[in-house]
């Protein structure tokens, strides 16, 4: 048990597809989520991310499969279950003739969960204007409020879509930690969309990675880090311009020296090219967004033509 009443996962989808007239966004999409994880979402644009979060939130149907959240079929989201839920579009959808105080009694009238002290704290951390109507609100301001009216009510799940792209590095900093607070009892669950790798690195313990519609992998952070490496090889010789390694992701040959980005660098891999080439071989660890870059680049060098 997780404290709320649940068993198992806070979010789960089995064999979701989601089309848009002939063309499939989703394909076949498998996640789980466990209560009290902080997940990274990521993908390049048009990999399907925001379709997925949609399709968790009830804001689309999937066409087959299915995604359930906090127990509960996710097109068929009560009142209840919504009120467990906070989320964060990428651009939030205010009412710019009221003032950022006036939104807060609005917003947090829907929530009986709403924490009133944890509202003006966070209005307070990101310098908002209570006083100031919504609209002349720059960007990064409303975006900041738009993570209050998510944060209010404690959330027992967070669902993030871009949230951070519009916050000067102060609210961004804030925006981590009070992630970081969220999960911090092991009840909140996040679910966290976006293209800043380093973010994530700081906050998730797992990430998923949406490519052409489908998982192509969910894995733990440190254990993504431990299969992708980097290797420098120097051989006295030339090397053959196709090495042959499997789990290569990119391979770069000339003359006796090779750079290589591998899926699993294992002991035995390692002697086997410095025992063939007489090859000194160095071994670099990767950080997530080199591990994002090399994935992408390397599939579309493998796309290429003559390959």
């Amino acid at each position: 048990m997780n404290g709320h009443g649940d068993v198992g996962d806070a979010v789960r989808v089995g064999g979701l597809v989601k089309r848009f007239g002939d063309r499939t966004v989703l394909d076949a999409i498998d996640l789980s989520v466990p209560h009290g994880q902080v997940i990274g979402l990521l993908g390049l644009n048009g990999s399907g991310k925001s379709t997925l979060i949609k399709c968790l939130l009830g804001l689309l149907r999937p066409d087959e499969g299915s995604a359930t959240v906090l127990g509960t079929d996710a097109w068929h989201l009560a009142d209840r279950e919504k009120a467990r839920i906070g989320y964060v579009p990428q651009e939030a959808t205010l009412y710019p003739w009221l003032t950022v105080r006036q939104t807060v009694a609005y917003v947090s009238s829907f929530y009986p969960t709403w924490d009133s002290a944890w509202g003006e704290e966070l209005l307070r951390r990101w310098d908002l204007p209570r006083g100031h109507r919504v609209g002349p609100l720059s960007v990064g301001q409303k975006q900041k409020l738009a993570l209050v009216l998510a944060l209010g009510h404690r959330p027992e799940l967070l669902i993030l879509d871009e949230p951070v792209a519009s916050l000067d590095p102060v609210a961004r900093r804030w925006f981590l930690e009070t992630v970081l607070e969220t999960a911090a009892d092991g009840k909140g669950t996040v679910l966290f969309s976006t293209h800043i790798t380093s973010d994530l690195e700081r906050v998730a313990s797992h990430v998923a990675l949406l490519r052409a519609g489908r998982v192509a992998f969910h894995e733990e952070i440190d254990v993504l880090k431990d299969r992708f490496k980097r290797l420098r090889i120097s051989a006295p010789a030339d090397l053959p311009a196709d090495l042959g390694l499997p789990g290569t992701l990119r391979s770069q040959v000339q003359g006796g020296e090779a750079l290589v980005t591998i899926d699993g660098a294992g002991a035995a891999l390692v002697a086997g090219l410095r025992d063939r080439y007489a090859a000194d071989v160095a071994i670099d660890s990767l950080n997530l967004e080199e591990i994002f870059l090399e994935l992408h680049d390397g599939e579309a060098a493998a796309a290429a033509p003559g390959r």
